[in-house]
């Protein structure tokens, strides 16, 4: 002990620091029990300034962020907390510590809001020789390319000279301790006079997932919600299930499984045992088991088309094919194959719907999905999970609110409509909705109606392209009612857009900027910038695919 008394009295207050920070690591790094039930030593931090940067498509990696924010700032570090949608790209360069949370999104995408940021990084060529920076990636192992966006920032960022201050972490799902773990892990080398280098380890994994909770439900309806003569098939499916928790704006999540015929074509065609067992990560199943259930079959993405060429050593051209037609043009060369074959083929993804379901007297009904679902008889028993979308809520009961929606898009805001209206919400609702026939294609015509005859949905504009000579679509009607529209924004109105991301979601946008100049009476850089404040103020949210 005394020689800990003159360690400290003949050292100078940075000495005192590291010295802090490392005993703080060491404590941090053992593993008996006893150890770990020391408290923390709560160093200094040697730097008092970061940024936290999320790009965010549910709303998770803001929460993240928020409180990461929040627990620096209580840390003694000045945390600028910012969307990469609103980052100001030049400022990279200039950034010494730079935090990052990033969730994956389709087939290994940044989420929309992290786009700009993310081309930035990847084809301007300038270096970041000072920052040191750390990764956090959010994802769904559910999904082939799990994490891949926070993975590809990491080493990019790394690439240009950037210094890592923490290993990249790697989060599913049930993100929550892993996260907290790995920001504690931040501030702990925050702590330490001299933050580089990082630690060795590449990528911190996540822990093994307990999983989403999978709900069991029951088809109780199932009607193609189109009329005879219409080119599509738009079912609205209800299912019974028990102590489903979920909100309007959510989405329902089904991993289908594979046509059996086509299961039964590639079993004979590879001319295998359909009982014959094989190991898919980690886990033994039937080659049936795996075709029907496990396996992407139907398209194949290019990755695993270039890996099966690569198998048969074939010169296969870049494309998405199914597995059947690519068995049966380049045909495995023997059966001992069929085990690599295995090892590059992916899951079956999830597909998500958004839900148009609302509560009646305690029954949960659930709307639209797919043709997978459409096959169903009533009666059978669907497995599905329930996908948060913490960026597509309603806001305060009084607020008004402006839905566009055609086809499909249409089925968050039924949701939103009867959820409002069984609270008797006083904001005011405007729906557009469009598709291409009147006749044939207006989806819950019968609803919509009553809706406006009880004061629910206070105005509907409707839009189908093909029921004149030039096409009509939404965006025309937005137009129309510009002045309206412009009010009911600078009146606290915020605006939600589902269903097709191109063109429909880009083309809406245009539009309503459009319809900001125009009535707002401001230059075109001024109502690009109002609708972007509109987004930050969380009153222009999308859900679109």
């Amino acid at each position: 002990m005394k020689l800990v008394e003159q360690l400290v009295a003949g050292s100078q207050t940075e000495e005192l620091i590291w010295l802090n920070g490392y005993i703080a690591g060491l404590l941090a790094g053992k593993n008996s029990p006893e150890q770990q039930q020391l408290p923390a030593v709560q160093a200094k931090p040697s730097i008092n300034k970061i940024t936290i940067a999320f790009g965010t498509e549910t709303g998770n990696s803001k929460k993240l962020a928020s409180t990461f924010a929040a627990k620096a700032k209580k840390a003694g570090i000045n945390a600028k907390l910012v969307d990469l949608n609103q980052y100001r790209l030049n400022d990279i360069q200039k950034e010494e510590y730079f935090i990052t949370i990033v969730s994956t999104h389709g087939d290994g995408e940044p989420p929309a809001a992290a786009k700009k940021f993310f081309d930035h990084i990847h084809t301007n060529g300038f270096k970041l020789e000072k920052m040191n920076f750390g990764v956090l990636a959010l994802g769904d192992s559910s999904y082939p390319l799990f994490c891949k966006a926070g993975e590809e920032i990491d080493l990019q960022l790394r690439k240009m000279g950037a210094q890592r201050l923490v290993p990249l972490q790697k989060c599913d799902t049930d993100y929550d301790t892993d996260a907290e773990s790995w920001f504690e892990g931040v501030l702990q080398r925050l702590s330490a006079t001299s933050p580089n280098p990082a630690p060795s380890v590449e990528t911190i994994a996540p822990k093994k997932s307990a999983g989403k909770k999978i709900y069991t439900g029951t088809i109780l309806t199932s009607i193609n919600l189109n009329d005879q003569g219409s080119n599509k098939e738009t079912y609205h499916i209800e299912i019974e299930a028990e102590d489903v928790d979920y909100l309007p704006g959510d989405s329902l999540g089904i991993i289908p499984e594979n046509p059996q015929h086509k299961v039964e074509a590639i079993i004979n065609l590879l001319e295998i045992d359909a009982e014959k067992k094989y190991t898919f990560r980690n886990e033994e199943y039937t080659v049936f088991d795996l075709l029907k259930k496990k396996l992407e079959i139907i398209y194949l993405p290019e990755r695993v088309v270039n890996a099966y060429a690569s198998l048969v050593n074939q010169d296969i051209p870049a494309t998405r094919i199914g597995l059947l037609d690519l068995l049966k043009i380049y045909p495995l060369k023997n059966s001992d194959q069929v085990e690599q074959l295995v090892g590059i083929l992916e899951p079956i993804t999830p597909r998500l719907y958004s839900i148009s379901s609302f509560t009646v007297n305690d029954e949960l009904k659930f709307g639209l999905c797919s043709n997978y679902l459409s096959q169903f008889e009533v009666g059978k028993q669907v497995q599905f999970y329930i996908h948060k979308n913490l960026q597509f809520r309603l806001p305060a009961d009084d607020k008004d609110v402006i839905m566009i929606g055609p086809g499909t898009g249409i089925a968050p805001f039924r949701s939103f409509i009867a959820h409002r209206d069984s609270t008797g919400a006083p904001g005011k609702n405007w729906l557009f909705f469009g598709d291409q026939h009147f006749i044939t294609d207006f989806l819950y015509q019968t609803e919509m109606q009553s809706w406006i005859d009880t004061g629910s949905l206070s105005k509907i504009d409707l839009a189908f392209s093909r029921d004149q000579e030039e096409k009509v679509y939404v965006q025309h009607k937005m137009k129309k009612n510009g002045k309206q529209l412009y009010e009911w924004l600078e009146n606290g109105a915020s605006v939600y857009v589902c269903g097709a991301k191109e063109p429909m979601s880009i083309d809406v946008e245009n539009t309503l900027i459009k319809i900001v100049q125009e009535h707002g009476n401001k230059k075109l850089e001024e109502a690009i910038g109002f609708v972007h404040h509109l987004r930050n103020e969380g009153r222009y949210l999308k859900d679109v695919y």
